[in-house]
């Protein structure tokens, strides 16, 4: 088995040297007046943050921060027909000896940040609610994982490192968590791991398609009759407004993430603005900070294999031949947290009919980057839901997490 190795983010100087240096020869488009958000990330935003990047920012110091506060490691995880890859991870137990493992994976355009913020709540040993012992991977491709060299690369493949991940760590039996292409990567852990390994699974982005008179005879004769609540009614305006005026960079990256890649790993003002437009659109008035959002920027752009190579999963994703969603849906238990402002928010008859759904949850603010924006609130459904009295509490045998 391969072995562990501890992992500091060290970026070398001369890499500051040449982001500062492209920064420097930044050349800015004009705007319209009074445009806004109305046409993507307003360009005084983007002058002030790449000024920002280029003289203020201290990369050094949020390096030292993330290194002090996040145990990383990386290891080779075998692929099936990918051969082995190096894949980056925080692993942080509990003192709690029975917590329970839990495999936390990120979406685009986030990371490994996204856990920063419910590691110390996760891991937290109390009497009164469930720890866990806590692994966040980089995605193959995203923040310090090497990236696939092949093509065809995708659900299949993605859980498969997870789940040789968790293996490899010592953790036989497991629950997940995870949004956006979390979501899609716990789900296939799910498929394709349910029951022996993976035991159940959370998600605060509960996507789903319409139930069907022959295929879900029940739900589709309840959904007719059954009114839509007013948060189903917001969230189906939400959904709109993401497929009409938000969902352009989905169907690039899906189609021609090559090129696109070209801009982005030469630009970073480019990827600035690529990215930040989605943390602010994506969220619910979250206050960003600028040297948040800079680190946040700097992780792509000082990733292993450069931005462009996380944009494929959404080629890979589309071009597989099972699809998104297969025919039988998992089995084994599954959560669900619905944050209104989450881009696509569907009616519950819909994302029901994903998987073995025990838990669900209701929230009246956060949106897509839950994790980040509203850590108190998704570490509390997870605890709900494996907690004494949740429909998932003892799932994982011999780990009840509890001090």
């Amino acid at each position: 088995m391969a072995q562990e190795s501890e992992f500091k983010i060290a970026i070398p100087d001369e890499k500051l040297a040449t982001l500062r240096a492209k920064l420097e020869l930044t050349t800015f488009p004009d705007e319209l007046e009074d445009a806004g958000w109305k046409y993507g990330a307003p360009l005084a935003d983007v002058k002030r943050l790449v000024g920002r990047w280029k003289d203020g920012y201290d990369w050094r110091k949020y390096e030292k921060a993330l290194n002090d506060e996040l145990p990383m490691y990386t290891r080779d995880i075998d692929v099936e027909g990918h051969g082995s890859l190096n894949i980056h991870y925080v692993h942080q137990k509990s003192e709690v000896v029975d917590a329970i493992p839990l495999l936390f994976v990120h979406g685009w355009p986030g990371s490994f940040l996204e856990i920063r913020k419910i590691l110390p709540l996760l891991t937290k040993a109390s009497p009164d609610h469930p720890s866990f012992h806590v692994v966040a991977l980089s995605l193959p491709g995203y923040g310090f994982s090497e990236a696939p060299r092949k093509q065809g690369f995708s659900g299949r493949q993605y859980a498969e490192v997870g789940n040789n991940l968790m293996l490899a760590l010592g953790y036989n039996e497991y629950v997940t968590q995870g949004g956006d292409w979390g979501f899609w990567v716990t789900r296939k852990i799910a498929i394709f791991y349910g029951g022996k390994h993976s035991k159940a699974w959370h998600t605060n982005f509960p996507v789903g398609r319409p139930p069907q008179l022959l295929r879900n005879p029940l739900a589709f004769l309840s959904y007719l009759v059954k009114p839509l609540t007013s948060a189903e009614k917001a969230g189906l305006a939400r959904t709109k407004w993401f497929k009409e005026s938000g969902f352009g960079y989905n169907e690039e990256q899906s189609t021609q993430p090559q090129t696109l890649g070209y801009g982005l790993t030469d630009s970073p003002a480019g990827l600035l603005a690529w990215i930040y437009e989605k943390l602010v659109n994506w969220t619910d008035s979250y206050k960003w900070d600028d040297d948040e959002v800079l680190t946040w920027m700097s992780i792509y752009w000082f990733s292993r294999a450069g931005p462009a190579a996380s944009l494929r999963i959404y080629f890979e994703a589309r071009n597989e031949d099972e699809g998104r969603f297969v025919e039988s849906a998992p089995t084994i238990p599954m959560g669900l947290s619905f944050f209104p402002r989450e881009l696509l928010s569907l009616p519950r008859a819909w994302t029901r009919l994903t998987g073995n759904a025990v838990f669900e949850a209701e929230h009246d603010s956060g949106g897509h980057f839950a994790a980040h924006e509203r850590p108190d609130e998704l570490v509390g459904d997870v605890r709900k839901m494996f907690g004494k009295g949740g429909p998932a509490y003892g799932v994982v045998p011999g780990r009840a997490g509890y001090a």
